[in-house]
This record gives C-alpha cells, structure tokens and sequence, in this order.
C-alpha cells in the first residue's frame, strides 16, 4: 500500500461525513415525507418550518436533513447532544438564539440528537422559546417519540418517522461517492455489481453502515498492476463486518411467512428452524423478535397473554445480550408461542371497532359518561356492585355492537365464565 495513498485519506474526514448533503435535491431516500408535495418538503421550500422529531433507525439521514433546513431556511444551526447537555447548554443556546432574532431576524435551528434522553427539566426549559418561534427545535430519536418524549415537548413538534434506506437508495448514495469530488473523484476504482449489491442489501438500510464499508474497503485494498482498486463481492462481504445475506429478497420474505404460519400453526421445531435460516441467512435477530411480538397478540392473545410478555423480553433480550446468547431467550419465546393456546379474538375485536370508528363514527356517548356531566349521578360506579355492573357504554347508534368474543382456549375461557357470572348476579338482584 502507499504512504502517500494511505495519508491522503488518513488526513480527510470518515466518508459519510464527507458525502453529507447540503441541499434536498441531493438527499437520498424517505420520499414518503419528503417527496413532491408532501408536507415536510412543503415545509422547507416556504421557508415556514416548524419544529418536529425525526423519528426512525440510524443511518436514515435525520442529522443530514437537519442541516439542510437550516441552510434552505437561512438560519443558525446549533447542535445540542442529550447524553452530554443539560439545562444550562440549552440556556446558552436559547440566549444566543434570541440576540440573533432581535439583532438580525434569523432563526436558530436546534438540532438534538437522541432526545428522548432529555429529562423533563431539560425539555421544559426550552419550550418557552420554540412556543415563541425564534428556536425551531428538531429532535432526533430512534425511540417511539409517542411514549419517549414529554408531551409538553411532543404537542409544540410535528413527528416525521423515517424508514430504512431502501436498496436502490443505497446503491444511489454509493455510486455517488465513487463520482464525487468530495468521495473517491480521482480514483481509480472498481465497484463490481456483485459488491455493489451485497453493499446495498446488506446495510439494514442504514447509509451510514454502506459508507463506512466502502471507504474500508477502499483504503484497505491495494492497487493492481494497473493502479485499480477492484472492490468485488469477497471484499465487500468482509468489509461489511456483518453477516452477508445468504438469499434473495424472495427467499427472505418467503421464509419470514413460513416462520410465522409455524407459529399460528404451532409447529415449534419448524418455527425454531426458519428462524434459524433467516439468522444465519443474515436476517437482524431483531426483526424476527419484532415478528414475534405481532404474533404474540394476532395469534396467542388473551389465550396466554404471558406469550406477548415473553415475546418483548425477547427483543429485549436481544438488544442487550447481543448475538449469539440472544438466540436463547429468542428461541424460548418462541417454543412459548408456539406452544400457547391460540385465540384471534384480540385482532378480531381490533378489526371490527376500527371498521365502525372509520365508517360508522359516533361521538354521542352516553352523558352519564362525559367529563363533568350534570348526568353523573346516572353512572354506576362498577366497584359499588362488587367490581361490574351492566350499563350501557356504547353511543346508541353501536350499543348492540360486540367487538370482542373471547374464545374457548386457554385463560380466555375463564374470562367468559367470568362475565357470565356478573350477569347472573345481576339478574338476581334484580329478582
């Protein structure tokens, strides 16, 4: 390897920072926020962005996007990290933020990165500031800001979620970086389709993983006698330093259906098998986790709700055991799902009252049930007749709906017996 070669990019900064985009035209992927006509787009081409949270995985582009709405919009960009910031950074940057409105009319954009990592201290202290419009504030989080985030904080921001990179998004943003003056312009490269392809597929959708591959495999391997860097499917594969996928986006699929018909069927050593293909194929153990859990409710549900408990502790697992030892409490949640009784009475029950709340919406509830109704002395307190009384929820229009049937299976069988006893003692007292 040359010396020269070596400190030319020892000196420069990692890929991914050097490839960062500075205008929306040159962003890659999360066309279904930012496509023509969407609302954020809308948003930054006025000039009249407001604040939000980008929220999704890593490597989506959420720091990127940040930095060129402060750039469209003209404004100031200061970034505050939630881990190593507290009250007194937000402070500073709020002060400084209200000198440059009043002294220059320019907005300062706040960029926080992993924000539900803010305390409630911390969050309040800038909401005076992003209610006066001065500081627009963009949070970063790959946690669901619904349950992360304050929701003093979450009501002042619009949430954006951003979804992993698609394949050809990838390969877009590579093929880039082999033509740029700010990547490999100059260079002699070689980037085989096959090496392009495993890069592409192989990065869960995170551009920041493809970026950091390729540049290792570029400043890692030598020049042949033509002075080429040939980056075929061998080199991307190791440089990757992940599991390559061992099947097609087919096989993938194909397989992630067979494994969760395994579970509704409760086949257990088949259902222990495709999981295990899909990991050694490459599959994120993460993903057939988060199957899990779906399946948990659609198929056990109320039958066994420990399924859907051992199917999080699961993910849970997972994320902090890491890989291999995740596969353990993976593989015995599994066996548990499989081996529960099955009852579809929770996605059943889901299906039917979403159908009425979309196409047969009806707000006028009962008035014994309104907040601070002069009807209240009409509402029965269910823990005055032993913990139920029958009286009438639903708004007339549905009283005679019934969403959830329990089923025979399982814990769920003494729910109905449970119910039935109610209305047997009811129908007593009356007598």
């Amino acid at each position: 390897m040359e010396d020269v070669f070596k400190n030319s990019f020892e000196s420069k900064k990692r890929l991914a920072e050097r490839m960062r985009p500075k205008l929306l035209n040159d962003f890659v992927g999360q066309e279904h926020i930012l496509g023509k006509g969407k609302l954020l787009r809308r948003e930054i081409e006025s000039g009249l962005i407001t604040s939000c949270i980008f929220y999704g995985p890593s490597g989506t582009g959420k720091t990127t996007l940040a930095h060129i709405i402060a750039n469209a919009c003209k404004g100031e960009f200061e970034k505050l990290s939630s881990i190593s910031s507290g009250v007194a950074d937000a402070k500073n940057v709020i002060e400084k933020a209200k000198n440059n409105f009043n002294l220059y009319g320019r907005k300062t954009f706040l960029f926080l990165d992993e924000c539900h990592r803010w305390s409630k201290a911390q969050s309040d202290s800038v909401l005076a500031a992003v209610e006066e419009g001065f500081l627009i504030l963009i949070g970063a989080t790959t946690e669901n800001p619904n349950y992360a985030l304050t929701k003093a904080l979450l009501s002042r921001c619009t949430v954006f979620e951003f979804r992993p990179l698609s394949t050809d998004n990838i390969k877009t943003a590579l093929k880039r970086a082999l033509t740029s003056e700010a990547g490999y312009k100059g260079i002699n490269i070689e980037l085989t389709d096959e090496a392009l392809e495993i890069l592409a597929k192989n990065c869960s959708g995170d551009l920041r993983v493809a970026y950091n591959a390729l540049e290792l495999a570029v400043t890692t391997t030598d020049k042949n006698k033509q002075g080429k860097i040939i980056i075929d499917k061998e080199v991307a594969s190791e440089c990757l330093q992940r599991p390559v996928l061992s099947m097609d986006e087919t096989t993938k699929f194909n397989l992630l259906s067979a494994f969760c018909k395994s579970l509704r069927g409760s086949d257990t050593d088949a259902a222990i098998y495709y999981s295990e293909r899909l990991i050694t194929g490459g599959l994120d153990a993460e993903t057939i986790a988060r199957r899990l859990i779906a399946h948990a409710s659609e198929d056990v549900g109320m039958a066994n709700s420990n399924a859907l408990l051992m199917a999080n502790l699961a993910l849970n697992s997972i994320k902090n055991l890491g890989m291999p030892e995740g596969k353990i409490p993976l593989t015995h949640a599994i066996i548990y799902v499989c081996e529960a009784e099955k009852s579809n009475s929770v996605i059943n029950a889901m299906y039917a009252a979403a159908y009425d709340a979309e196409h047969n919406a009806d707000d006028n509830i009962p008035a014994y049930l309104k907040n601070h109704t002069i009807d209240s002395k009409k509402y029965k307190y269910p823990h005055e007749f032993g913990g139920y009384v029958k009286q009438q929820y639903l708004p007339n229009s549905l009283k005679d709906r019934v969403y959830y049937n329990p089923s025979k299976n399982g814990a769920e069988a003494k729910l109905t017996r449970k119910k039935a006893m109610f209305y047997n003692l009811e129908d007593k007292q009356k007598n």
